[in-house]
């Protein structure tokens, strides 16, 4: 198993509503290789579970275990680099770094990892992800579908074991979305990564091996 959520718990005080229970005695594991899709109404807790699996929260119980290590229990220094070597992370807004370019985009992980070969491993994957002939311009002259793909992009290039997308189809029209979710699990299979889809959109879910449903906190 590449991850393993044991009986998470995670609840959150409010001052007007008091303690709200967000998840609750969540538990599911997650294959090598797999694709999964978890969904679910608003409020249900799919970011939440999310977060605590980007190793972005803590839960309040439970564990949350990503290649035999226990995100839960290491120091945020370790925690921060093991991320950022693990864990891939594609979001519904993008969150490119808007003065830099698409290569410096996608090729950014590798450079605060100090890895080797950076500019061949950037090109190959401006390559995979049709961007070539767009490499050198900045988030704002590009079109949604174009960021998107760069976010990819920029998740992929650091050969993460596992791939976190959220929503990533959301903010883009249907027929970009389309392109975008096919260019998505195209890499996936080709690559053999293993990733987790929170969406709303039933065609995304579908396309994923496992479909996972979250109700008030309790997957069911």
């Amino acid at each position: 198993m590449i991850l393993e959520i044991k009986e998470v718990c995670k609840s959150f005080h409010q001052p007007r509503s008091g303690i709200i229970e967000v998840l609750n005695r969540v538990s599911f594991n997650l294959a090598r290789g797999e694709t999964n899709a978890i969904i679910g109404q608003s409020g249900s807790g799919k970011t939440t579970l999310l977060s605590l699996i980007a190793g972005l929260d803590n839960p309040d119980t439970g564990q949350v275990i990503l290649d035999g290590e226990n995100l839960c229990t290491m120091k945020e220094t370790r925690l921060a680099r093991y991320r950022a070597q693990k864990i891939g992370i594609i979001f519904q807004q993008f969150h490119l770094m808007p003065h830099l370019s698409a290569r410096e985009n996608i090729s950014l992980p590798l450079e605060i990892l100090k890895q080797e070969q950076i500019s061949k491993r950037t090109d190959g994957m401006l390559e995979k992800v049709g961007l070539s002939n767009r490499q050198h311009h900045l988030p704002g002259q590009l079109s949604g579908g174009e960021c998107q793909r760069v976010a990819i992009a920029r998740a992929l290039i650091i050969k993460p074991a596992l791939l976190l997308a959220d929503e990533p189809t959301g903010n883009l029209d249907i027929r970009t979305g389309e392109k975008v979710a096919q260019l998505l699990f195209d890499l996936v299979e080709n690559e053999n990564k293993t990733l987790i889809v929170v969406t709303h959109n039933p065609n995304l879910a579908d396309q994923c091996q496992k479909i996972r449903t979250l109700d008030r906190g309790r997957l069911i």
